[in-house]
């Protein structure tokens, strides 16, 4: 297959000027107050304008602490009415750091830590097989999967068909549990690494369901959004404010063979038709574990803070420090991920920094966290003191978007340099 010579321009959104920024002014600190220079934050936000003029993004919103001190919460761009195809003169709804935005696969993060949370309870086991709690899910050699194995993913189970013409089945939980029952491995558990996109959550899920009684959004909200009072922090949103969140678009150059085979093993589908599905009522009206936790930059971020102060923050203990450990705890060298094609380090549920290239810039052993779709980068990194949640509603896979993308992480790590 021939391969094209060089990037032709693909769906844009409209640029304006002055940029349409907004700031959360009451919420954002000198960076002199925890110890760092005090233009710092200015030029990590100039870093964020710069991939904003690549015209991927409808939207990207930036909340990063340092110490627990708000450095940044701001976001550039519209939640909705700047998309590729929205007429010129129509209504645009500028996105706020008060905006609602999907963080897709960095929910996984959070999922893990809600089922390291009930091991520590001894209602599970992370060593358990999932047939210990869902009898019928042990078909087609199913029953030796582990929950380690679905939060490492080495399950097996990459990827199960999705109809994308009736997601009315996010709703039916009977019927997807009857999907991932009836579900024939890829390969035997444990054999390789392959990235779980949707699959592994919504075993998790039930599984949390089983053993609780509730639903894993329930679950979430009990012992973790209430007691910290973080706000709008959840698997989907309530019918009636499905109208605030912040829609996102395909954007960018059509991806080409190979790049396109990621999508289809990873989601069943291309990015264009995921990152339509992504915008419809079912999806954010329902519960995805592995995929869309919606919630403001600074509640995520706070999330992501809770974690770096070792599980307590404002006098409250939600998680114990050794289950942070432990859900970082790599399980995967950098290793080939047959799903994404890319070498990745793993833990038990997040995504881990590396020395050179990783999910959370250069120079950033200590870092864990994970990705969401496309550009969605949500970590903590304790040996920075640093909580960050860069939330982007554009879905560029290939452009001129990669280089400006990554000059954020590396500008972020530069300027918050790791402490004793």
């Amino acid at each position: 297959m021939r391969l094209p010579t060089r990037l032709k321009p693909g769906a844009r959104i409209r640029l304006e000027r002055p940029l349409p920024v907004t700031a959360a002014v009451d919420r954002e600190t000198d960076p002199a107050e925890a110890g760092l220079w005090s233009g710092c934050a200015e030029r990590i936000w100039a870093r964020v304008e710069d991939l904003y003029e690549t015209a991927c993004y409808p939207a990207i919103a930036l909340c990063l602490r340092v110490d627990g001190r708000v450095l940044l919460d701001r976001v550039v761009g519209h939640a909705r009415g700047n998309m590729p195809g929205d007429p010129k003169d129509g209504p645009r709804v500028r996105a706020t750091p008060e905006t609602p935005f999907c963080m897709f696969s960095a929910s996984k993060a959070v999922t893990a830590m809600l089922v390291h949370m009930l091991d520590d309870r001894g209602l599970l086991h992370i060593a358990d097989r999932v047939v210990e709690y869902i009898p019928e899910f042990g078909r087609h050699g199913k029953e030796r999967v582990t929950i380690r194995h679905l939060l490492s993913h080495r399950a097996g189970i990459p990827m199960v068909a999705v109809d994308t013409n009736d997601l009315s089945i996010l709703h039916d939980r009977q019927e997807i549990l009857a999907r991932f029952c009836d579900a024939r491995l890829d390969h035997p558990p444990g054999r390789r690494l392959s990235y779980h996109a949707l699959t592994g959550g919504f075993v998790l899920g039930e599984i949390v369901h089983r053993v609780t009684g509730r639903d894993i959004n329930s679950v979430l909200q009990s012992e973790v959004v209430d007691p910290l009072e973080l706000g709008t922090f959840g698997y989907g949103i309530e019918p009636d404010r499905v109208h605030e969140v912040a829609l996102g678009a395909f954007t960018g150059p059509r991806p080409f063979f190979p790049a396109s085979r990621i999508a289809d093993r990873a989601l069943g589908m291309s990015f264009p038709m995921a990152a339509r599905l992504a915008n419809e009522r079912p999806f954010l009206e329902s519960i995805v574990p592995s995929g869309n936790i919606i919630g403001t930059p600074d509640a995520i971020c706070r999330f992501f803070e809770l974690l770096r102060r070792g599980g307590e923050m404002d006098g409250i203990r939600i998680f114990e420090p050794r289950t942070i450990r432990r859900a970082a705890n790599e399980t995967a060298y950098m290793e080939m991920d047959f799903t994404l094609g890319l070498p990745i380090r793993y833990g038990i549920g997040f995504m881990l920094g590396a020395r050179r290239i990783s999910p959370f810039g250069p120079d950033s052993e200590e870092a864990f966290g994970h990705l969401g779709l496309m550009n969605i980068h949500c970590w903590a990194d304790p040996s920075r003191r640093l909580s960050v949640a860069l939330i982007t509603t554009g879905r560029p896979l290939i452009g001129d978007h990669l280089v400006p993308l990554w000059k954020i992480l590396a500008s972020i790590n530069h300027h918050v340099p790791k402490r004793p």
